[in-house]
């Protein structure tokens, strides 16, 4: 598999130095040279999820490190269910929160971490991660006690829920967090600037762990592939996949696996306040606002690093960018939407509720919708409480982590303040 860098394309790599790298020259990110496009889809769907996951992955894998070695690191990372669940007549949430961290990213981060812990070797290797919520939980979750590796997760302080916050900032050990008195976009950007620091980078063997890795991308393709197996066996309409969108690694991943071949319609990104990519599906203007505090938290993103991949597949398929519809909702809409769901029977929570209305305003006779569960709904008790006037009895995960002190640093949006702690605790 060969990766050049969007922003360098003499820039190319090995899927194993994309993995080690991250990201390329000039916080370029890294694309496939070409997409592969899989044969007989029926009979693939009508697969095991992990034993079509291995053949998911192998097409994109198997040439650089092997169909076996493929299969080894698929089955140590997916060991979990992905279950559809209706939610009415026309919807059905994929519930990807049913891993060790009770949200989609263990998807990206289990898998990535078996592909580190492959290529790396003896080399040590520091992660530095954002998170906007769940990377946080699902990458310390994935690396710890991994010898060859620390994890630094920054995250903003205060704008997570606490039962997020306490789910990677008790471990200690190789898991390092630190809480930064900003937005997830300022937590983003001193992540980045680590990156164009050789001193840091050289220096620490950074890797990040955030969705611009290209292994965590490539994991979530399969649960595309599993959403589409499971509506098929009871629908025949055209699929429409809603995805709630924060860093858009999540429909870039759906992209992909359209782009393979899977039987999706189209695709709506489903967003909260912060509406840089509806407005710019609308108006062709790409014009980010100050990223502002919502509910729905892990959304609270205004320049998601991901869309130039989302630009790059709809170029390199043809695909014009107005097969993408995008919605934004408020934060009344958010507790409509919560509010309405759980009416119908489904307990939900607030980033699945924004994408359930999202497929209600945005489905046409025809079609029947899917909208992805991307976390526990109890990982947003402190709103979903609220909103829904219910006591949300914790799952055994969290009840875990509900009394452990956390062990955060905390600091400004200063880089020279970021590189000084993280020679002190990693050297």
């Amino acid at each position: 598999m060969e990766l050049y860098n969007l922003k360098h394309p003499s820039q190319v790599v090995s899927f194993s130095e994309a993995v080690k790298l991250g990201l390329g020259k000039d916080r370029g990110l890294f694309f496939p040279k070409s997409i592969p496009v899989l044969d007989n889809i029926d009979e693939l769907l009508a697969l095991p999820f992990v034993a079509r996951s291995q053949r998911i992955l192998g097409a994109w894998l198997a040439d650089e490190i092997g169909q076996d070695k493929v299969n080894e690191l698929v089955n140590a990372a997916f060991t979990f269910d992905v279950p559809l669940v209706k939610a009415d007549g026309k919807r059905a949430c994929l519930e990807l929160f049913h891993g060790p961290t009770l949200a989609f990213k263990d998807f990206g981060a289990r898998f990535m971490a078996q592909c580190v812990n492959l290529l790396a070797g003896d080399e040590k290797l520091t992660i530095l991660t954002a998170t906007s919520g769940d990377t946080g939980a699902a990458v310390a979750d994935a690396f710890f006690g991994l010898e060859s590796v620390q994890v630094v997760v920054m995250y903003p302080k205060g704008k997570i829920s606490e039962l997020q916050e306490k789910m990677f900032t008790t471990l200690g050990k190789n898991i390092h967090t630190v809480a930064v008195a900003s937005d997830f976009d300022a937590c983003q950007t001193l992540v980045k600037q680590a990156f164009d620091d050789s001193d840091v980078r050289d220096g620490l063997h950074l890797n990040s762990a955030n969705s611009i890795n290209i292994s965590r991308l490539l994991a979530q393709i399969c649960y595309y592939f599993e959403a589409v197996a499971q509506m098929k066996q009871t629908s025949n309409a055209e699929i429409v996949l809603s995805v709630p969108s924060g860093n858009f690694g999540n429909l870039t991943a759906g992209l992909f696996a359209k782009a393979m071949g899977l039987p999706i319609k189209r695709f709506i990104a489903a967003t909260n306040s912060n509406d840089t990519v509806p407005r710019y599906l609308a108006a062709g203007d790409w014009a980010p606002n100050t990223t502002v505090a919502t509910m729905s938290n892990a959304m609270d993103v205004s320049e998601p690093s991901n869309w130039p991949r989302v630009e790059a597949i709809c170029e390199a398929l043809n695909w014009p960018l107005s097969s993408i519809t995008g919605v934004a909702l408020n934060e009344a809409q958010t507790t409509a939407a919560l509010k309405e769901l759980y009416q119908l029977g489904y307990q939900s929570e607030p980033h699945a509720a924004i994408a359930a209305q999202a497929l209600s305003d945005e489905l046409k006779s025809g079609e029947t919708g899917i909208f992805l569960g991307t976390a526990h709904p109890a990982k947003f008790k402190d709103v979903v409480d609220v909103q829904l006037q219910i006591d949300l009895p914790l799952p055994q995960e969290l009840e875990a982590v509900v009394n452990k002190p956390i062990l955060s640093a905390e600091l400004s949006v200063d880089f020279t303040k970021l590189k000084e702690h993280l020679f002190n605790i990693l050297k």
